[in-house]
């Protein structure tokens, strides 16, 4: 039986690089039978600005794999007992796969890995499209075609059925993701000398609030205030930086995971992220500031006074590594794909 990893695009900027690179590696460790990666071909690595992918080429993209999917239906390729994974659910794809295996009599089984939707109010579709009929249609659709839907945290889970409450919780399974890959990866990087950086590794998006780093930069000039977007950096020069940093700021509104602030902790940088999404699930409280102080401009500035002490109070911390520790044993199970490899095993 084979596995099908129907992947996301991969920006090499991105954790979405390293996905195409590892986890068909990780998924062969796990399963008996054969690993194969359906691509849509070259990506466009200019995403669209703020967004996590080009709005037109991840089309394209998909497109091309579903074209490879048909064919493969048609050459009999595809059999009982194959699984095919996607690495982002919001693919619309499945809904043809489905069509194809369920006329066909094909039995296979599906899972998609969750990341946001139009479900999620600071995503993109969130807040572009909304609550059209079109899209809330399309994501019930999606979601019911999969028969494994994973989901990174309880408050992405929490989110999802905030806005689909009779969705079959059933289908639902809360895994890590598939990136045991960075401790190795990171660990050349650990302990650089440490600069007075603090550092923004988000997307520059509204829901990230950039705005509210941008001040604080102006505020406390004696630190050196960096916006990785800003640096255009390969993935190696913004380990590096990661690394002599002391400190990974977040004012994020959408977070479902989040993935910069554990690379940091993994390479001793100390996160400040909100006490609110799944930073309230995952972080321990050395690294947790109040949510309100962030949850939007105007109280940003009622509590600007409190988060500079506070920021003071990092950048001199004396056991920072200790602190860094105590995260990252926390949060590993959230970025180990253990469970995610027994569920996706063919039947």
């Amino acid at each position: 039986m084979t596995t099908y990893i129907v992947d996301i695009e991969a920006v090499d900027t991105r954790y979405t690089a390293q996905w195409k690179e590892y986890l068909p590696k990780q998924l062969t460790k796990h399963h008996d039978g054969d690993v194969v990666t359906i691509s849509g071909g070259e990506t466009p690595q200019a995403t669209t600005p703020g967004a996590f992918l080009n709005f037109g080429g991840t089309n394209v993209y998909k497109s091309n794999q579903l074209e490879q999917i048909g064919e493969m239906f048609c050459n009999g390729t595809i059999k009982n007992g194959d699984y095919f994974l996607y690495t982002d659910a919001w693919n619309p794809t499945v809904i043809q796969l489905k069509y194809m295996a369920s006329l066909l009599g094909i039995d296979i089984r599906v899972g998609g890995m969750w990341h946001a939707g139009s479900y999620d109010p600071a995503d993109f579709l969130g807040r572009l499209i909304g609550d059209k009929p079109w899209v809330r249609n399309a994501e019930q659709s999606m979601f019911d075609c999969y028969d494994d839907n994973f989901y990174a945290s309880r408050f992405h889970v929490k989110l999802f059925l905030q806005t689909f409450p009779e969705a079959d919780e059933n289908k639902i399974k809360i895994v890590g993701w598939p990136m045991e890959y960075l401790e190795d990866t990171l660990k050349p990087y650990a302990g650089a000398p440490k600069y007075n950086n603090i550092l923004f590794p988000h997307r520059i998006a509204p829901e990230k609030q950039p705005e509210i780093f941008k001040d604080l930069a102006e505020s406390m000039p004696q630190y050196n205030w960096i916006i990785a977007q800003d640096e255009q950096l390969s993935k190696h020069e913004y380990h590096k930086l990661l690394a002599t940093s002391k400190l990974v700021f977040s004012a994020n509104l959408q977070e479902t995971l989040g993935i910069s602030w554990y690379e940091g902790a993994l390479v001793g940088t100390l996160p400040l992220v909100p006490n609110r999404l799944s930073y309230s699930e995952m972080a321990t409280p050395d690294v947790l500031y109040p949510s309100e102080w962030t949850s939007s401009w105007e109280n940003y500035l009622k509590h600007k006074n409190e988060l500079i002490v506070l920021i003071n109070y990092m950048m001199t911390l004396d056991d920072y590594e200790s602190v860094c520790k105590q995260l990252t044993n926390k949060v590993s199970s959230f970025f180990n794909g253990e469970r995610l490899y027994e569920a996706t095993e063919t039947f």
